[in-house]
């Protein structure tokens, strides 16, 4: 069955542009111009992927993702980000703990947005082959339902935060760079983004998150990138 793609954007030359490239992708696509209304669509439609402008008038794409990552019954579909050129790391950041999947900026190729969609798309089914769960340190990590349970409560988790210690824990006692992990959780080029404040800053939510004991395990090894302790 070929992929769903809800397309949100003010600008409806964008909307048109997307539409026909999804469809000469072979796949298939509901549009619309407002936040609000994307909202409720997704509940009808069930799209795939969801691909939101970040700037609009009334609810913006960083408060539509916020919103369908609360819900239980929305939290699981993946949400690409597109924005203008006008946009700073912070704003990046922010999209990505409000649980988006990937960011774009305008204007872009549509063969490279085509790629990052197909590449979300893939992160997300391959997560959903990996139905076993996953048991270590006293963590329980549910791959299907994307939770994380500590003594059998559910943290809140975002998905990149997930997807971050999901890789740490898997590959524990392994040191991981900062390009790898970049390129295994965010689905980023090394060539094009090797940021190390983005890793930083999920690694530094989810000791928050994991507690004083278990914050010790990530650990962070100058010069190299981290690790969870086995």
């Amino acid at each position: 069955m070929a992929p769903k793609v809800l397309v949100v954007d003010d600008d409806r030359a964008i909307l048109g542009v997307v539409r026909r490239a999804l469809s000469a992708g072979g796949m298939t696509c509901v549009v619309t111009d407002s936040g609000s209304e994307a909202l409720m669509l997704v509940r009808e439609s069930r799209p795939d992927l969801i691909l939101v402008d970040a700037e609009m008038p009334g609810l913006d794409g960083h408060a539509v993702c916020r919103v369908l990552k609360k819900e239980a019954s929305t939290k699981a579909i993946p949400v690409i980000i597109m924005s203008g050129s006008r946009i700073e790391e912070g704003d990046i950041l922010a999209g990505f703990q409000g649980g988006a999947d990937d960011y774009v900026l305008k204007p872009f190729s549509l063969p490279v947005l085509m790629a990052r969609i197909q590449a979300v798309l893939r992160r997300y089914q391959n997560a959903a082959q990996a139905e076993k769960k996953l048991k270590r340190f006293g963590i329980e990590l549910d791959p299907a339902g994307r939770t994380v349970k500590i003594g059998g409560k559910e943290l809140p988790m975002t998905r990149k935060e997930f997807d971050l210690l999901t890789l740490l824990i898997g590959k524990a006692g392994r040191v991981l760079s900062i390009r790898y992990i970049l390129e295994a959780v965010w689905g980023y080029d090394p060539a094009d983004y090797n940021d190390p404040g983005t890793v930083e800053v999920h690694v530094c939510h989810l000791r928050k998150k994991l507690g004083p004991r278990l914050a010790k395990r990530l650990v962070a090894v100058m010069g190299h990138g981290y690790k969870f302790e086995g």
